[in-house]
């Protein structure tokens, strides 16, 4: 009957003294892959966001997350005068960046979501060109 409970302890010693398995998170921070899909970024070309509005992003979309409305430059070229992307709704799938013909979005390696309001998740333009 003590010997059962002897080799109990004994495996139990033996965990204690072992690498722990616990990441202490705010200190030390986790090895992400390199294909993790995290936030979504708007690219930069010349000073403005390369999207041309094409519409392929929000088409593509199985969430339905992603709102574009075009507005047209002197040169009457497209581009995306509103772009917003509702990280509640996402599922980061990235269909929307394979979708895109101009390679205008990407997706970035941060993970960190915690807000304290709903409209804090609905990322727009000026939002996503952000340097991160």
């Amino acid at each position: 009957m003590i010997v059962p409970l002897i080799k109990g302890l004994q495996i139990t010693f033996s965990h204690m003294f072992k690498k722990a398995v616990t990441l202490q998170y705010p200190e030390e921070r986790p090895n992400v892959s390199p294909n993790f899909r995290g936030l979504h970024t708007l690219k930069v070309s010349h000073d403005s966001a390369k999207c041309v509005a094409c519409y392929l992003c929000p088409t593509v979309c199985p969430a339905k997350c992603i709102t574009v409305e075009a507005g047209e430059d002197r040169n009457h070229e497209k581009f995306a005068a509103t772009y917003e992307i509702d990280m509640l709704r996402c599922i980061f799938c990235g269909f929307c960046v394979e979708a895109c013909p101009v390679d205008a979005l990407g997706m970035t390696q941060a993970f960190e979501l915690a807000n304290y309001k709903r409209e804090d998740f609905v990322f727009s333009k000026e939002r996503l060109l952000e340097k991160r």
